[in-house]
This record gives structure tokens, sequence and C-alpha cells, in this order.
């Protein structure tokens, strides 16, 4: 296991300390850039994810990384959009967990928000993904047309597609106050 640990670790390390040496507005442009290419990845992966995205009011990227060692802990870097002023609002999202795993997850996860008092309570108050929560896919159920569930719908991209039911239990997100300013 001691061999399994410290590659982890190092991964962990080097994306942190590559992160940290970029200035704010550096920041800002890579979240934005990671966030337009999870998009491109969303709506080549679910026609339906793109359809539900031109009936949003606006939506949410964030760029993950989980490491498990027996319990899980990770965060990352996104950002909120109001579709049709391009306002965006940096954020910040972090998760932990308890189970059976080992290893890194890279992932994204992109929140599509049906109305304005959705995305302002997601942004001004933060959102908590409690036991119960999970990203949906837009390719299961063929035949169901998509649609929001309390005003939001997420997805869950992976280096292997769309993630179904993925767990995003655990979660928190909240407005990153530094690139903000």
């Amino acid at each position: 296991i001691a061999l399994l640990t410290i590659p982890s670790t190092s991964v962990f390390a080097e994306e942190d300390e590559d992160w940290k040496s970029l200035k704010r507005q550096s920041k800002r442009m890579k979240i934005n850039e990671t966030a337009d290419a999870a998009l491109e990845q969303l709506f080549e992966d679910s026609e339906k994810a793109k359809e539900l995205f031109n009936r949003s009011y606006g939506w949410a990227v964030f760029d993950n990384l989980k490491l498990a060692l027996g319990f899980s802990g990770g965060g990352g870097n996104g950002v909120a959009t109001v579709i049709k002023t391009d306002q965006r609002t940096n954020m910040q999202m972090g998760t932990a967990g308890v189970g059976l795993g080992l290893g890194i997850n890279k992932y994204q996860v992109v929140f599509l928000f049906q109305d304005s008092k959705t995305l302002t309570t997601f942004v001004e108050n933060g959102w908590q993904a409690d036991a119960g929560a999970s990203a949906v896919a837009g390719k299961s159920g063929a035949q169901a047309k998509p649609d929001f569930t309390n005003g939001l719908a997420i997805y869950q991209l992976t280096d292997k597609g769309l993630m179904l039911h993925a767990d995003i239990a655990g979660t928190k997100y909240w407005k990153n106050k530094k690139l903000n300013r």
C-alpha cells in the first residue's frame, strides 16, 4: 500500500504547486478555459444536455481532483455564469467522504440552472450536496425529455465520459473570495 500512496500524494502535490504558481488573472483564465472545454465535451456526449443548456438561465463548471486512501478528500475551482450577460463568478469546492477507495479521480461537474433564483442562491449562499445527491447523465433514458430537478441539472464528466449516477455527496461549493476581487 505504501507504494500506491506515494505516487498519489506526489501527483496531488504537483497539481497544487502548479496552481499556486499562477497569478490571479491566469487562474481565472485557466478556470474559464477548463469550463468552456467541459461544456463542449458535455454537448458532444449528450444532445439532451445541450437541449437543457439552451433552456437554462446559467451554468457552472468545477474541475475537481479527489484523492482516496480509505477516506476521500479533494477540492477544485470553478465558475458560475449567467448565460445572457456572461457574468462570471469564480467559486471553489471541497469534498470529503469515508468508504473503500484508493487512487486519484480527476473530473468536472457541470451544473445547469433553470432560473435566476436557483443560480443566485447557489452563488450567494453556496450549495452542499447531501448523501442523496448524484450527478445525472444525459444518455440515460433515451426516451426521457431532459429536465431540471428543483431548478438544477447536474452532470459529471470523467476521462471515461459522462458518468451515470456519479456520487457528488459530501461536497460543498462557495465563492472564491481571492479570485472575485
